[in-house]
């Protein structure tokens, strides 16, 4: 999907070049992923000549807030704190993320402040 939303169109053989030096996927497999995709409609095709040109039909930042959701919702029973305290206690957050947190859960505090 980034190579979609990046270049908002691509045939398999396009998204294939670009994904190989760093998955290392089939050419089939990506075929496989794109219909898959576009039967969960994610994606959609125009046929051109014997190539199918793929194309997003689902926006970056509805797909990651399902996905979001989902992961919420199967590994932390719906609690996003508990995500949140398995970042910080893992260690995936390095400072540089967190200052960069700070201003964010500062506006969530005006926003419901304000309302």
């Amino acid at each position: 999907m980034q190579v979609l939303w990046a270049v908002e169109e691509a045939t398999s053989a396009q998204i294939h070049a670009a994904l190989f030096a760093k998955h290392g996927l089939a050419l089939t497999t990506i075929a496989t992923m794109l219909q898959k995709m576009e039967a969960k409609g994610v994606v959609a095709h125009r046929k051109q000549g014997r190539s199918f040109h793929y194309r997003p039909i689902v926006g970056e930042e509805e797909v990651r807030q399902t996905m979001v959701g989902e992961l919420v919702g199967r590994l932390f029973g719906g609690d996003s704190l508990a995500l949140v305290h398995h970042l910080l206690a893992a260690g995936e957050l390095n400072e540089q993320e967190l200052a960069a947190l700070r201003p964010w859960i500062e506006q969530v505090r005006k926003e419901e402040k304000d309302a």
